[in-house]
């Protein structure tokens, strides 16, 4: 069954490693073509991650370099992988073809120049989280104070965002920033977010933002990074990962929910989903708790009606 993934990792660790290693097959990464295929992937979205490691004054310029890596290791040397730059685009996908969509896993690149995020959004950036887990001059993070929101610089990206028809992502934002991104924003939705009623970590959706984000409009894509699913792991299995879809079916409806697996960006795993080529593992397991149709939509479809409704609205 085709699958539509909001969330890797991939070009951040293309970005770290000292060796060539291929995007095409090399075993280190998790999400690398053979397993997007094998996983039947037919749509991956691409974040640009930059850590907070790297000085201000070069993260766009690390921000940059992974759209070129994005381009040298993923695009030009496998031309069945189709660069998304327009939504209609995903319905012209043939069979074979990979949809290939890249994001902004935070704003730090941009620091506060306006002028750096349009470079970015003309890149073909489509999909734009605010923060990373730490605070940066557009909002508060997930790792900071719930009470802290939005930042003055925050309110004039999110009119560029608007203003240029940007899905905002706020998976990574703290509670009041949140609160504070939800009314003033056209298109929106968590990329890579779990339950926080049945693992109680700051990175989980509360079932009040649930609810909220929804009546926005937005999506909630569940995310498979272990720490997030169960605060105690370690005899995690696929089961525990679909308590969160059964939870948020029946809070807000299946018809909302899809995938964010967070692959090249965990380094702990489910018991059989240790890469992209056991996505089927989640497809297989959804099929105990949901309808044929219903399982179609998580795994795709119902990003593809979300994204009718972000084309008719922009």
């Amino acid at each position: 069954m085709k699958v539509i993934d909001l969330h890797c990792d991939v070009l951040y660790k293309l970005s770290i490693m000292s060796e060539p290693f291929s995007f095409g097959d090399a075993d280190v990464i998790q999400a690398n073509k053979m397993r997007l295929i094998k996983g039947e992937i037919q749509v991956q979205f691409f974040a640009i991650f930059i850590s907070p490691e790297i000085p201000q004054s070069e993260k766009f310029t690390a921000a940059m370099r992974q759209i070129e890596l994005f381009h040298s290791k993923v695009i030009t040397p496998n031309p069945e992988i189709i660069h998304i730059t327009d939504w209609t685009q995903l319905d012209l996908l043939k069979e074979g073809e990979i949809g290939a969509v890249l994001t902004l896993e935070g704003a730090d690149a941009i620091g506060e120049d306006l002028g750096k995020l349009n470079a970015l959004l003309d890149a073909g950036v489509k999909l734009v989280g605010l923060t990373w887990n730490p605070a940066n001059a557009v909002a508060h993070g997930a790792d900071e104070p719930s009470h802290l929101g939005l930042k003055p610089f925050g309110e004039t990206v999110l009119e560029v965002l608007n203003e240029r028809n940007i899905i905002v992502d706020v998976s990574h934002l703290n509670e009041q920033s949140f609160w504070d991104v939800l009314p003033k924003v056209k298109h929106v939705l968590a990329s890579h977010s779990n339950a926080r009623s049945l693992c109680d970590h700051p990175r989980n959706l509360t079932d009040l933002q649930a609810k909220a984000l929804v009546e926005k409009g937005g999506h909630i894509h569940i995310v498979y990074y272990p720490p997030f699913i169960k605060l105690d792991f370690e005899d995690l299995t696929l089961v525990d990962l679909m308590n969160h879809f059964t939870h948020f079916a029946n809070l807000v409806g299946e018809q909302h929910l899809g995938l964010g697996s967070d692959f090249d960006g965990i380094a702990v795993f489910i018991e059989g989903l240790q890469d992209a080529s056991d996505t089927q593992q989640v497809v297989q397991n959804l099929r105990k708790h949901f309808t044929e149709d219903e399982v179609r939509g998580i795994t795709a479809n119902n990003f593809k009606n979300y994204i009718i409704k972000v084309i008719a609205t922009s």
